[in-house]
């Protein structure tokens, strides 16, 4: 269960701010329909998620575990640093004549690809080996950051402390980092 919850505190956290909650607000201003634009957010975290997380315990399953350790330790402290860097609001979603459902799928995939939260799915497999559990709380973490942009719209996104918010998404990663890290070396 602490992957579940690791992995949905870490990816909400992360996701605050972040451009994929631009994108939900770019495209529910655009296309209205947020029940649409909601399931297409949970599949595509569903798929990128899924398979970031089997990434993740598949080379841990094949390197030496303290080396893993030491790895995502590092890692996840460089995710909170970078993170000090809040992500741009992307251009104007266009549709791909594909309907709305297809268009955010699409937008939402190619958006979480090379992404932080990818990159924190893979290491939180890793650290923890629960796919499944990790694809559900990144997922919910997902949700959870970008279903207010959806809802509740522009309003709300512009009231949120965004600054605080990315600082208090470093330090969570570079305290699971150092954990990490600490539980590797002693």
């Amino acid at each position: 269960m602490e992957a579940l919850f690791v992995a949905t505190g870490a990816v909400a956290l992360a996701e605050l701010g972040d451009k994929t909650q631009f994108l939900a607000l770019l495209l529910v201003i655009r296309f209205g329909r947020p029940w649409t634009i909601f399931f297409a957010i949970l599949a595509a975290a569903l798929l990128n998620h899924g398979l970031s997380a089997w990434v993740g315990q598949f080379f841990a399953n094949r390197l030496d575990t303290e080396l893993i350790q030491v790895i995502t330790g590092f890692s996840f402290i460089a995710i909170g640093l970078w993170m000090l860097r809040p992500g741009e609001a992307p251009e104007e979603a266009r549709s791909l004549r594909a309907g709305v459902f297809i268009t955010a799928f699409v937008l939402f995939s190619l958006a979480e690809l090379g992404d932080k939260t990818q990159l924190a799915t893979v290491l939180l497999g890793a650290r923890y080996g629960e796919v499944l559990l990790v694809t559900i709380g990144s997922t919910l973490g997902m949700l959870l950051a970008n279903a207010p942009a959806i809802w509740i719209g522009e309003r709300f996104a512009k009231r949120l402390p965004v600054r605080g918010l990315h600082f208090a998404s470093c330090a969570l990663f570079i305290l699971i980092g150092l954990f990490t890290l600490f539980a590797a070396w002693r």
